[in-house]
């Protein structure tokens, strides 16, 4: 549950920027698979998460999501880029760099939108970000079909 030292003083019932990047960057780390079990209470029962692969809706297939995640990679780290906050939204640009059990690393950059309910828990999770593209630039003879296919067919 949200504590009032991870309140921000100037929106209340809202989680601080630094608090924010603090449970973000201990989620994702260097030194193993990811874990996020401190931040499943700062997520509402009735929580939302969407991304480029997929929509989850409550807390349990949001955490159930994170597991298979978490089984997939040998690790994944975070870099949080900028974060900024307004009302009740956060904004995040990141870097993340996904560690496969049979593949090089691979970086992944992208933006996440997070938008707080009235209680001070994240209500909405709205992760942005080109997979394909990202994976596709680390493996040299598709970067070069994937990107002039893109090229053609998207401008």
């Amino acid at each position: 549950m949200v504590t009032s030292s991870d309140i921000d003083e100037t929106r209340p019932g809202m989680l601080s920027k630094e608090k924010i990047r603090d449970l973000w960057s201990t989620t994702y780390n260097t030194d193993g698979k990811p874990d996020w079990s401190h931040i499943f209470p700062y997520y509402h029962p009735d929580c939302v998460f969407q991304d480029s692969i997929q929509r989850v809706e409550g807390i349990t297939e949001f955490q159930a999501m994170c597991t298979r995640l978490t089984n997939r990679c040998k690790k994944l780290h975070m870099e949080i880029i900028s974060l900024l906050q307004d009302q009740n939204v956060v904004l995040m640009d990141w870097k993340m760099t996904m560690s496969f059990k049979r593949f090089p690393d691979t970086p992944i950059y992208g933006a996440t939108k997070l938008v707080f309910h009235e209680d001070g828990r994240i209500i909405e999770q709205r992760d942005y970000f080109d997979l394909w593209g990202d994976i596709f630039n680390g493996i040299p003879k598709f970067r070069k079909m994937y990107r002039n296919f893109m090229h053609k067919k998207f401008g």
